[in-house]
């Protein structure tokens, strides 16, 4: 495990009064991941660090740690994710992640949702945006541009499970029988059933809404859509709906114009609800905020995806949700990610893909998603003009049809290229 450097002040970033404080030289850590992770990353580096000598002509630097967690982790400590790592993220705040191993269904637990809950991390944050040259099976992807708010924390990712025939289950089933009648009587197969909990909390989804909403006005977007299954699951997904409207609407009133509002507002006055699309002409200058179900969200990504602009949705929807309008503008290898806490600061930056082991070590993967996600931590240091430049010499590259093997056979005309010259190339643009 690399040891980690004594603090000293003036390179940590700090958050004060809910602010950001970043010095000059900050100290970042960075975990490489597995499979195509170290290659990927290389190339992300290499990007971000042309861009910030372009940007400020040596008047700042990133000063670069690398930490340990997944497979590189295990095999020098024999540990997944060390304590020394959680540490590190902890004292240093930001830190950035190519894609980690995790077993799949046995073993240790997935390392990505142990990093969320072990910093908090509430929010994650998925810009999905068309980049002119990438593959998309839209006849119009220039009408995507959509920044999706999942919430991090809880839902089926902190779920309870109880394994199919083990006496857990057989005890929860009798206590349903026995004190519940009713939700017993839904169980087609009480005897088989595996069985499930999901916990949404009134505090967890209400931080991240707000998280989004506070995000959109100061965006300037126009809308905002709380997505769920709340006509099937009332009391979770109908509830994470019902307190997004309240909060917007008691504490962001003065600011935004919820739907949830006018169609009550024109069931009492006879006034068809479908009029109220007038309201978006007349009070522009305000954030529209208003619901939607999750299988309609899908439909309308793909029919009218300029209808979507932030939406915030519960962990499980998030999760599908953020792949398919991924796929929307080329795939998740050009899908940035963000996982943040916006009350303590702590943020992990990563590929949003996996690890891909059947082209590691290849030279072929593309680097785009961890490009992108260092597009999203610059911007969150205060760093623009660095995150500009990683972004326009991309959306160049993708435009002169310059690129890696998975777009090669989506793309007319293209030139392939490896995943450090992919790098190169943007440099060049930027």
């Amino acid at each position: 495990m690399p040891k980690l450097p004594s603090p000293v002040n003036e390179q940590i970033i700090q958050f004060i009064g809910g602010k950001i404080q970043v010095p000059d030289q900050p100290v970042i850590p960075y975990i490489e991941g597995d499979g195509v992770g170290p290659e990927i990353w290389r190339a992300a580096r290499q990007v971000m660090e042309g861009a910030v000598e372009l940007a400020y002509q040596g008047k700042r630097q990133i000063l670069w740690k690398e930490l340990l967690a997944g497979g590189k982790a295990f095999n020098l400590t024999g540990s997944w994710l060390p304590q020394e790592t959680l540490l590190a993220l902890k004292t240093y705040h930001i830190g950035m992640k190519g894609p980690l191993t995790t077993p799949i269904g046995e073993g240790i637990r997935s390392l990505n949702v142990a990093l969320r809950k072990e910093l908090d991390l509430y929010t994650s944050l998925r810009p999905v945006k068309y980049m002119p040259g990438a593959p998309s099976p839209l006849q119009k992807p220039e009408n995507v541009d959509i920044v999706l708010f999942r919430e991090n924390t809880e839902d089926v990712y902190a779920g309870i499970e109880f394994e199919s025939g083990s006496v857990d289950a057989q005890t929860l089933v009798t206590f349903l029988q026995e004190r519940f009648p009713d939700s017993y009587a839904r169980l087609r197969f009480p005897s088989s059933s595996a069985i499930g909990l999901k916990p949404i909390s009134r505090e967890g989804s209400e931080r991240i809404v707000r998280t989004a909403i506070e995000w959109a006005l100061h965006n300037h977007r126009k809308s905002l859509t709380i997505i769920h299954k709340g006509n099937i699951m009332k009391y979770t997904e109908g509830a994470f709906m019902k307190w997004g409207y309240a909060l917007a609407e008691n504490d962001f009133a003065e600011q935004i114009y919820s739907m949830h509002q006018w169609k009550e507002t024109a069931q009492k006055s006879g006034e068809a609800a479908a009029n109220l699309e007038l309201e978006y002409a007349k009070n522009a200058g305000r954030l529209i905020i208003r619901d939607m179900i999750v299988d309609a969200a899908f439909e309308r990504a793909i029919i009218h995806p300029q209808d979507l602009d932030v939406i915030v949705t519960t962990n499980l929807n998030g999760d599908y949700l953020s792949d398919a309008l991924a796929a929307l503008v080329g795939g998740l290898g050009i899908a940035p990610g963000a996982n943040i806490n916006f009350v303590t600061g702590d943020a992990i930056f990563e590929a949003a893909h996996g690890t891909a082991p059947a082209i590691a070590g290849k030279n072929i993967a593309n680097p785009s998603s961890l490009i992108l996600s260092s597009v999203l931590m610059l911007r969150y240091l205060g760093w623009n003009e660095a995150a500009n430049l990683v972004e326009n010499g991309l959306r160049k590259t993708l435009a002169s049809r310059h690129v890696t093997a998975d777009f090669y056979d989506q793309v007319k005309n293209a030139t392939l290229l490896s995943t450090s010259e992919f790098a190169e190339q943007i440099i060049q643009r930027m």
